[in-house]
Order: C-alpha cells, then sequence, then structure tokens
C-alpha cells in the first residue's frame, strides 16, 4: 500500500508539474520602444487587455529607448527572453543584421505597403509616426522658426535631445539635422553650436515631456505619435518642425516596426500578439487611443484624431532616408556625433 501511495504522490506530482509547467507557457514578452504605453489609457495598455481576455495569455511587457532594447535582446541571444521586439529605424534594421530576428509573416501582411516592411519577413511597420520637437508654450510664446533661432543663448540649459545612437528619436534628429543641413559637414558643426544650450545627452525620449510641460525644459525632440499622446496629461506641451537653412520644414516617418525575436521562448504566443497588434480592429483605434496612424492600408484614419494628425503635418515636407544606408552608417555617424558635442 505505501508503495501505491508513493507511486499515486508521485504521479500527482508530475500532473501537478506538468500542469504548472503548461500554465507557465500562457505568456509572452515584449520588448518595446517608450510612446505606446503612456497615459491612464494606453494603445499598448487597452489591446493587452483584450489580448489576454480573448486568448488567456499574459503580455509581460519591458520598455526602454529604441537601442535599450535591441541591445537587450542581443545580450540575451544564448538565452533569448523576449519573444516579440518593437523598436524604430535604424535598430530594426540592426537587429536584422545582427541575426536578432526570425521571419514571421503575420495575418493580413498583404494589407501593409511594401515600403512598410521587410522583403524577408523579419519586421512589418506596426504604427506609422513621425519625427518632431517639442515646446514649453507656457514660458515660449511661439514655436522656434528655425535651427538657427535654437542657438540664442535664453535657450542655455533649456534644450536636451535624446541620445543618437541609443535612442530612435535621438537617431531622427542627428538624421533630420543632416537632412535639414544638407550634409554631414555642416549638420555636425551644428551640433556643436547647439551644445552650449543642450542641458545633456538622455537615453530615452518620452521622458523629456514631462520635463518640458514643467517648464524645466523649454525645447526637446519626440515623435509625432508618442507628443500627440503625452498632450493630454502635458498641457503646456507644443509640437513644431524647424525649418533648416533653406527656410523649409521637413520630417521624415518614423514607424515603430515589430518583429518577432530568434529563439523566442513562447514563439507560437509571440506570433499570436504580432498578429493581434496588426489586425484591422487594433489597427483601428490607434488614432483616438495613441495620436499614431495605422499602417494597413485598408483601415483609414478619420475622426477628430486623425484630423489633429493631419494638421500638425501641414506644410511640413515629408522625406524618406535611405534605411539601409542609415544602419550601415549609424555607428560611425554617432561616434562623430559625440566627438562634435564631447558628449
Amino acid at each position: 500500500m505505501r508503495i501505491k501511495h508513493v507511486l499515486a504522490g508521485a504521479a500527482l506530482g508530475a500532473a501537478l508539474l506538468s500542469f504548472g509547467a503548461a500554465r507557465a507557457e500562457e505568456v509572452v514578452t515584449i520588448y518595446s520602444a517608450d510612446g505606446l504605453k503612456d497615459g491612464d489609457v494606453s494603445w499598448y495598455g487597452t489591446q493587452f487587455e483584450a489580448f489576454t481576455k480573448a486568448t488567456g495569455i499574459k503580455v509581460q511587457y519591458i520598455e526602454a529607448g529604441s537601442g535599450g532594447v535591441v541591445q537587450r535582446v542581443a545580450k540575451e541571444q544564448t538565452n533569448p527572453q523576449a519573444d516579440v521586439l518593437v523598436t524604430l529605424p535604424p535598430f530594426i534594421q540592426k537587429a536584422v543584421s545582427d541575426g536578432l530576428l526570425q521571419p514571421y509573416t503575420p495575418k493580413g501582411a498583404d494589407k501593409i505597403p511594401a515600403g512598410s516592411k521587410d522583403t524577408a519577413g523579419n519586421y512589418f511597420a506596426l504604427v506609422n509616426n513621425y519625427a518632431n520637437f517639442i515646446y514649453d508654450g507656457a514660458t515660449v510664446p511661439d514655436a522656434p522658426a528655425s535651427y538657427a533661432a535654437l542657438l540664442d543663448e535664453k535657450f542655455k540649459n533649456k534644450i536636451q535631445y535624446s541620445t543618437p545612437g541609443q535612442a530612435g528619436d535621438g537617431t531622427a534628429v542627428m538624421l533630420q539635422v543632416i537632412h535639414a543641413f544638407g550634409g554631414k559637414d555642416a549638420a555636425f558643426d551644428y551640433f556643436k553650436k547647439l551644445q552650449t544650450n543642450n542641458r545633456g545627452p538622455s537615453a530615452s525620449t518620452g521622458k523629456l515631456t514631462a520635463l518640458v510641460n514643467k517648464g524645466e525644459l523649454w525645447v526637446a525632440n519626440g515623435d509625432l505619435q508618442m507628443n500627440l499622446d503625452q498632450i493630454k496629461t502635458n498641457p503646456n506641451v507644443r509640437i513644431f518642425f524647424p525649418a533648416g537653412p533653406d527656410g523649409k520644414r521637413s520630417t521624415f516617418a518614423l514607424p515603430y516596426y515589430v518583429g518577432l525575436v530568434k529563439g523566442a521562448p513562447h514563439a507560437d504566443n509571440g506570433k499570436k500578439l504580432i498578429d493581434w497588434l496588426l489586425s484591422a480592429p487594433a489597427q483601428q483605434t490607434l488614432p483616438e487611443v495613441a495620436l499614431g496612424l495605422p499602417v494597413r492600408d485598408d483601415v483609414k484614419p478619420t475622426g477628430p484624431a486623425a484630423e489633429k494628425i493631419e494638421a500638425a503635418l501641414q506644410g511640413v515636407t515629408i522625406w524618406t532616408p535611405d534605411w539601409k544606408q542609415v544602419s550601415e552608417e549609424l555607428a560611425k555617424d554617432a561616434a562623430r556625433w559625440h566627438e562634435a558635442t564631447g558628449s
């Protein structure tokens, strides 16, 4: 009888362990650049809750700067912890070149334009977005008209932008200035001059908004989706696009991209989450909830939020970086930025 009890106990223990392991697998881990989980009601928050309710899969969320999440995946390459990666360009391209992602074609991928996805299926645009700057409307009555205006001594220690090569939006600042000034020599010369007014580097762009709202900073960088969303709780923040030496205001598309991590411990759940976030119903909520634009061509943004996004871009020229070239030259350009600024 004792042997039977022991065997029965062992069988029960094994069953419980098996059940526990099965339950433990009902999880998915996403590493994401900041911006989509801001505020009490966020796009990520509402979508994760709905996803868990529909599938029973709990979402574990880790946030950092665009470069930071990629670096974390790289450090964990021998023992992957993340299933899904969301980051900005050129960091998503770097993740591919470093072998951190695996191909996966989500449901509805045919509704995403060719220019918004990797030809090999390693990543797809998740939210369309644009690079911009913000200022403290309570202190600065009018938006600085140009990059040259930011060199005024009144901005000393009142400007801060996230670090190129580390943050996606910070890298966007570097690319935008190079474009506006027509070349790298003139751009890095400008960064050297701007450093007199720059408070110092920042690993994350999202944290700068609150500082601008409180007047600790007067000018910072950002991106349109994140800042329009943050303005809900940061009413002093205003968005602007400074003009280059030619007098033209411009910006470029800076999408959030999503990909499946190579060696993902819960790859099937990761695929389900990617499918969910790229589904038409989820994409339809982007303008109103997150002030972002859907990436699917069968989902048309409408309503007051979509009009607000369109109004913000009025009179601003949209250009397209060569992301492959940007990715290849990023380390060299970031090093040159550090040299120019002494940061």
